[in-house]
């Protein structure tokens, strides 16, 4: 009887077979590898005992940095928005002439361990202003969800973290940029109030600015008493965040979609937040509606808006 053959085994010997697929055969040239991220590493960052630590990606372009070193793009939730945003850079950093983004810039994408997009859990915390409030979980067995943890996290981005991201690239201190979407929008626009000099650019994608009874505005007065010297903020929201998309029009649950686009009211805040943060001396602030697309669909065309803001070319 012949020794039983182990499945790494047995999937070497299939990659290394001739196969028909439509009709053509065709020989693959090795087993199944994991898809890499061009240019980027991943590594674990932080956490305690009580809290796991941040899985952090790095991206930075080939060839040798720029004399004052790379601009850095920072993202929340890395998970989900790392991968676009090394797209853009690739594919459209390269040429400035055709894409009108100044150089060639690295992406820290900050997200958590595991493969899914989002972790409910930590960013509910992580991005949320305090004090915070207790919600139950959102399925039965789950956890609690605890929000009001952004000053510990914004603690986190700019010592910790910032700190290995120079270990391991050249950095510009001058041109660094944060961008969020919906509660990362929250902790974009509440970071900007407790270090403006954080970074000299913002960028928060359809925050959720209600949250909590609008809790983040008591921090923009704060930041009103005390007007910061040259942040540049860029607000986004999808026009689908305050009108039904035509998909959904005719769902069974339209009318609940409806009440819920009435009670975050994020195009209409996002707009006043606009207008309030540009009135504050030192402060340039832009809004910019991406039409047909809802509070999900967003995130490439905010991702495309925020490197052309961050990465323009003057002139």
């Amino acid at each position: 009887m012949s020794a039983p053959v182990s499945r790494r085994t047995a999937v070497g010997l299939l990659a290394t077979t001739w196969m028909t697929l439509g009709g053509h055969s065709v020989l693959a040239a090795g087993p199944d590898e994991p898809a890499r991220l061009a240019g980027a590493v991943s590594f674990d960052l932080g956490g305690d005992a009580d809290r796991p630590p941040w899985r952090i990606t790095l991206y930075v372009p080939p060839g040798a940095a720029p004399v004052d070193g790379w601009p850095v793009l920072y993202l929340l939730d890395g998970n989900a928005v790392t991968g676009t945003a090394i797209d853009i850079e690739r594919v459209q950093a390269p040429y400035p002439d055709a894409t009108g983004i100044a150089s060639r810039f690295a992406v820290v994408g900050i997200g958590y361990p595991g493969d899914e997009a989002h972790d409910a859990s930590r960013r509910s915390w992580d991005y949320t202003p305090p004090p915070g409030r207790s919600y139950p979980p959102h399925k039965p067995g789950g956890l609690t969800l605890r929000t009001g943890g952004a000053d510990a996290f914004l603690h986190f981005v700019t010592t910790t973290l910032r700190s290995a991201v120079a270990q391991r690239c050249l950095v510009d201190p001058s041109r660094q940029a944060l961008f969020g979407h919906s509660f990362g929008g929250l902790f974009v626009l509440y970071a900007l109030t407790q270090a403006p000099a954080a970074f000299s650019h913002w960028i928060a994608a359809s925050p959720s600015i209600y949250w909590e009874d609008a809790v983040v505005l008591g921090s923009i007065a704060g930041l009103e008493r005390g007007p910061p010297n040259g942040p540049q903020v860029l607000l986004l929201a999808g026009a689908y965040e305050e009108a039904l998309a035509p998909f959904q029009q005719d769902a069974p649950d339209r009318e609940a979609r409806r009440a819920r686009l009435a009670s975050t009211r994020t195009v209409e805040l996002t707009r006043e937040m606009t207008e309030r943060l540009s009135r504050i001396s030192g402060v340039t602030s832009t809004f910019s509606l991406i039409p047909g697309r809802t509070h999900m669909t967003v995130l490439p065309e905010a991702l495309n808006a925020a490197v052309a803001f961050f990465m323009q070319r003057s002139g």
